[in-house]
């Protein structure tokens, strides 16, 4: 089993859903975490949150940055090694949904799903890499059952799900010489604020933020001669 107390993260758009329930199973464990927003007060105020709810156990910090512009993310890469002095774990959460049919479908709409979701993954990983490698570190994206499953109103969700994924098994090809290991996890219905929705009681028999986050410590334990590579993960019940 690996051992990953005192190593550190950076997690795109943990501060809410997804993102933040990552960040506080990696706080748990000992792992320092740095969150990233596209407002700053929204990121310092979760990593507050998570620093209260693990006590201590290890660091959180809020970072201001959009994954949609290269040099946003290479400063908070930068600012990650300046506060911690090294870069071990990169999860590229950030993402958005826009669902439409073609003919509704809006041109800002298409661009800001395949900007943040496709794009948004390749600069924040093109502006880790190079740390990573000093670390032989691990990245991990979220991707999502729409990657490998289409449905109507899906076009533009569905586009850049299915490139991410695409994405992510080729650049795990190519850093493998490196040591970084390389997964992405494909999530189906997560109980979260995505695509303005509310969780309620009615969400319980989807999956919740804290499984995501539970697999995510799975695969940072796992010995290094073993990589999943792909991990699709769907409730285990139907929609009651």
């Amino acid at each position: 089993m690996q051992f990953i107390e005192g190593k550190v993260a950076l997690v795109t758009g943990g501060s809410k859903g997804i993102g933040f329930g990552i960040a506080e199973a990696l706080l748990w464990q000992g792992i320092h975490v740095a969150i990233t927003s596209r407002t700053k007060g929204a990121a310092v105020e979760a990593a507050k949150k998570l620093s209260d709810l693990c006590k201590g156990k290890a660091k959180a910090v809020g970072l201001k940055a959009d994954v949609r512009n290269y040099k946003s993310q290479q400063k908070a890469v930068e600012e990650v090694v300046e506060k911690f002095g090294k870069l071990d774990i990169l999860v590229a959460n950030a993402g958005l949904g826009h669902f439409a049919s073609i003919d509704e479908l809006t041109e800002q709409q298409w661009q800001e799903t395949i900007d943040t979701n496709l794009t948004g993954v390749f600069f924040s990983v093109k502006a880790a890499v190079e740390e990573l490698k000093k670390t032989k570190g691990y990245i991990i994206t979220i991707s999502s059952l729409a990657g490998t499953n289409f449905f109507q109103k899906g076009a533009a969700y569905n586009a850049s799900k299915f490139g991410l994924t695409g994405f992510t098994q080729a650049i795990m090809l190519d850093l493998r010489p490196y040591e970084i290991k390389v997964t992405t996890i494909m999530p189906g219905s997560v109980a979260t604020y995505f695509n303005n929705h509310i969780p309620d009681g009615n969400d319980d028999w989807k999956i919740q933020k804290e499984d995501i986050g539970s697999m995510v410590i799975d695969l940072l334990r796992m010995h290094p001669r073993t990589l999943p590579s792909k991990i699709e993960v769907r409730p285990s019940l139907p929609p009651s």
